[in-house]
């Protein structure tokens, strides 16, 4: 539960807000929404989009603290506390409007019980490295 693995392991999921976040930003037209039927609101396709963006810059961020992992405790905080209020507001739209599609419901278990977690180990990595 070392520096390397937490890097590695940061790295790989920087992939997913990175991949999913520029999918995203094809608005309603995303795959995922288009093949739902979702229609073409203005509103809907401004607010897929520009989180979109937002989930990408999380990504982006997660990936340039990678090399210095050890040393950036209050962007990575800040980056998976996105990431955990994100998880938060999944769980609201279970509650209130009813579950999503399975991998929606594994992301939301990254994002609410993953995120304390890497908190967690990147605190414990940033300690050691003060030692």
């Amino acid at each position: 539960m070392g520096r390397r693995p937490l890097q590695v392991a940061t790295a790989l999921l920087a992939l997913v807000p990175i991949l999913t976040g520029i999918i995203t930003m094809l608005g309603v037209s995303d795959p995922l929404y288009a093949s739902a039927g979702v229609p073409a609101l203005p509103v809907l396709d401004s607010n897929l989009r520009f989180f979109g963006g937002v989930w990408l810059g999380l990504g982006l961020a997660l990936l340039w603290l990678v090399p210095r992992i050890e040393s950036e405790s209050v962007l990575f905080r800040a980056v998976w506390g996105g990431i955990f209020l994100g998880g938060v507001g999944r769980l609201l739209s279970m509650l209130m409007v009813g579950l999503p599609p399975l991998p929606f419901v594994g992301f939301t278990a990254l994002e609410v019980i993953g995120a304390p977690l890497f908190v967690y180990w990147q605190h414990l990595v940033a300690t050691a490295g003060r030692k």
